[in-house]
């Protein structure tokens, strides 16, 4: 208690630097406690389920003409099958997305709301994920066709639990259908991988695709499996119920084999390869920022050796033993420890809402949850490291010290901890070269197509006739070039389906299905048709088909088309149901980016067309502003009453796919500047220590005749001789880290010598700059000054 009072009383004491050492190591501290608690939390997805070790997810493992692939999402028959013929499965359920993020709603009182997903749900999902029910029974809710659970959160913006019970809403997507709120779930945690705001019953779902057994692949099952039972286990079983209701024979014809494996709930988020590539780029963006913070506090600690070398050996004069020096520099450094947590905490919730944009989590998540924990033995080991190394240094001072005049330098140290520094600052400034490279070169990327003059809306809420007004008026307005419709948008993931030829009945390939089209759609979005020729227009029923330059490719394997594909028929399954059995190729368009170069769809894709407008309007103006965007919004409100049409820019969609990258590069970008900030707060320190330690020998050689020149080569001489090797050796390190981090990508960017070298460069420009700046004043003194004391 004795050494905290001192260390207390001490902490503003001249020569100490406690200040600077408790700013830089809170700054350094806050930022990586944050990514480490990102870490802690991505890692916890679905945790908060009871018997979440026993719940998983049902995935379709299927081979066509040899080629294996899975999928996420089954049948509708499958899951129920599961629990009533598999033993070892005590429950199963299904769930499928019928709502997006941002699905809009009306009640009977006109009011508009819109809910965060909107899932179809058998009435025992929440036997397998249960979440407190506040208001109803959802047994018996969810039993009922069209009736509905809804989140406290979206029952709160309604009005509040007890008024949304029996209350009837309208999606906009779907104005003929009502659905009846039967109760009202609590929010769901942020770490829940299944998202959903409302919960509507399954009995509302067509009963053929609910008992369907191939195709219609759209619902996410789930199984509980019975204490002690592993998915390994069942691999018998599942076999043999694929075996009684898969048409053996007829798979076998169509080049088809289908069976289904489980996948643990706990591993679906933590093991997708983007989540560990981002755990892994923030796990050592938080070890080179902690490290660096860790190492500028012993520096500075180190530095201050000069100063109490002689109150350190007094200590020991008067009968102070190592352990003794040890805990009164193990007290200081708790005190400013605790002090700069407290510092680091007011800085993170001071900067919530930029970790929220940065990390989509909100602070009292990351912080105010088990993940405490973990953050809390980083501190006590920071606490360790800060407090032990410096110990061992102050305790080895010996007691002769008191009686002579005797310095310690320990300069050394001080060079072997500032070479770290700079491979930590090296490291995180060409990453940051490369992400940022690597987002802008996606940003601006080519897709195929032309976006730059285009917005698009929903139309869904509206009949036929009136989408058929919508495109007239809308054409009609002078800042208006062109208008379509699409069923699909580009950047979207598309569903797939498989190809066949009418003489054979086995399925060939798997494609990404793109639907419906209206007049005019290739060229507004001036996709090159590079043979044949565009769809026939104002038709009612089309047979007709375009395909794109990979399917063409695609189709190479496995017939000889020599005349081109123009003109061939082809079978696609599902739209046998819209029409005709077989659809006759009439062009090729030029391949395009569909999703993005973080998700992009590589399958062969097809276009249909549909003389009725579909989903989505599709506006290319003359000329991009935000008068001519906002006069259009205006002439669709008029069109669309009680509708809160709205067009998105697509350049800004455009860009939102990449926000990921963008993020990441933000906190590279933190990283990277803290980082190197507190590198060079170490190295001002050393540079001090150094010009007092040396300042007669500076004067000296100033009386000798050393010009300024020969006084800032022997600085920069010292510093670059363990800067250049530190900073090369971070750049080096980094293209690993790069190249690893660039596999998530389709295209990326070449890794030149130029971007290392330019890393390089700037942060010895910066660690140039910061000597200069220093010796400068020093250099210019009058070395009498200095040398009068003798």
């Amino acid at each position: 208690m004795r050494n905290l009072n001192i260390a207390i009383r001490s902490l503003f004491k001249k020569g100490r630097h406690n200040v600077m050492k408790i700013i830089s190591l809170s700054v350094g501290l806050s930022v990586a406690l944050v990514m480490i608690a990102k870490i802690y939390f991505e890692q916890s997805y679905d945790t908060f389920y009871p018997d979440a070790d026993r719940i998983y997810r049902i995935y379709e493992n299927y081979s066509m003409n040899g080629k294996e692939e899975d999928y996420y999402q089954v049948s509708g028959a499958v899951a129920p099958a599961m629990r009533s013929e598999i033993p070892g499965v005590e429950d199963a359920t299904r769930l499928t997305y019928i709502g997006g993020d941002n699905t809009l709603f009306t009640t009977p009182d006109k009011q508009r709301y819109s809910a965060r997903y909107i899932m179809m749900a058998d009435s025992n999902v929440f036997d397998i994920f249960p979440v407190p029910i506040l208001s109803g029974n959802p047994k018996v809710v969810l039993a009922k066709p069209w009736y509905a659970m809804i989140s406290r959160s979206l029952a709160e913006k309604m009005g509040g639990i007890e008024k949304v019970e029996g209350l009837t809403i309208i999606p906009d997507e779907n104005p003929g259908l009502e659905v009846t709120i039967g109760g009202v779930f609590e929010d769901l945690p942020q770490n829940a991988s299944l998202r959903y705001d409302m919960l509507v019953a399954m009995s509302g779902m067509d009963p053929e695709s609910l008992n369907n057994w191939l195709g219609n692949d759209r619902y996410a099952g789930y199984v509980r499996l019975s204490p002690g039972v592993t998915p390994d286990s069942l691999t018998p079983a599942i076999h043999d119920m694929t075996l009684r209701h898969h048409d053996q024979e007829a798979l076998r014809k169509s080049g088809y084999e289908l069976t289904y494996t489980l996948r643990p709930l706990l591993d679906l988020h933590s093991k997708a390869g983007e989540v560990k590539n981002m755990v892994m780029m923030l796990g050592i963006l938080a070890f080179a920022l902690l490290f660096t913070a860790i190492m500028n506090y012993i520096l500075i600690t180190i530095s201050s050796i000069v100063n109490r070398t002689k109150e350190v050996a007094v200590h020991k004069s008067y009968g102070a033993s190592e352990t003794n020096i040890h805990s009164m520099v193990l007290s200081e450094t708790l005190v400013h420890m605790v002090c700069s947590i407290m510092v680091s905490i007011f800085l993170i919730f001071l900067c919530r809402d930029i970790i929220y944009d940065l990390l989509d989590v909100s602070v009292e998540t990351l912080l105010l949850s088990k993940g405490a924990l973990v953050l809390l033995g980083v501190c006590v080991i920071v606490f360790l490291v800060t407090g032990l190394v410096p110990g061992c240094l102050f305790a080895r001072i010996p007691v002769a010290a008191a009686f002579r005049n005797f310095r310690e330098s320990r300069r050394v140290w001080k060079l072997c901890l500032l070479f770290l520094q700079f491979i930590a600052a090296g490291l995180l400034v060409t990453l940051l070269l490369i992400v940022g490279r690597q987002h802008a070169y996606m940003v601006n990327s080519d897709p195929g197509y032309s976006y730059d003059r285009l917005a698009y809306c929903s139309i869904s809420a509206i009949d036929s006739t009136t989408r058929y007004k919508v495109l007239d008026e809308v054409m009609r307005l002078p800042e208006v070039e062109a208008v379509s419709t699409s069923y699909s948008l580009p950047f979207w993931s598309m569903s797939g389906n498989n190809i066949a030829l009418p003489e054979s009945e086995k399925e060939l390939f798997n494609i990404a299905d793109q639907y419906w089209v209206s007049n005019g759609f290739l060229d507004l979005m001036e996709i090159p048709v590079i043979e044949g020729r565009s769809f026939t227009e104002n038709i009612p029923v089309s047979d007709e088909v375009m395909v794109n330059r990979a399917f063409v490719e695609k189709m190479k394997e496995f017939v000889d088309w020599p005349d081109g594909a123009v003109g061939k028929s082809i079978y696609i399954s599902e739209h046998d149901r819209y029409g005709s059995k077989y659809y006759t190729i009439c062009g090729v368009y030029e391949n395009y980016i569909m999703g993005s170069l973080i998700d992009m769809d590589a399958r062969p894709s097809v276009l249909f067309y549909r003389q009725r407008p579909s989903a989505h309007l599709l506006v290319k103006f003359h000329r991009m502003t935000p008068d001519a965007v906002g006069k259009v919004n205006e002439r669709l409100k008029e069109l669309m009453p009680g509708q809160e049409p709205k067009l998105t820019v697509y350049s800004v969609q455009m860009v939102d796919l990449y926000s990921s990258s963008r993020k990441f590069r933000d906190e590279v970008m933190i990283g990277g500047l803290i980082t190197l900030i507190i590198s060079l707060i170490g190295l001002i320190g050393y540079t001090n220590d150094e010009v007092n330690r040396r300042r007669k020998e500076l004067a000296i050689r100033k009386v000798n005749g050393a010009t300024m020149k020969d006084i800032l080569r022997i600085f920069l001489k010292d510093v670059l001789r363990i800067a250049l090797p530190a900073i090369l050796l971070g750049c080096g390190i980094s293209y690993f880290v790069a190249e690893h981090w660039q596999q998530q990508f389709v295209e990326k960017i070449p890794l030149s010598a130029w971007i290392f070298l330019a890393g390089a460069l700037f942060v010895c420009l910066v660690v140039l700059i910061c000597i200069v700046y220093r010796i400068w004043d020093v250099a210019n003194e009058d070395p009498v000054d200095s040398l009068k004391s003798e």
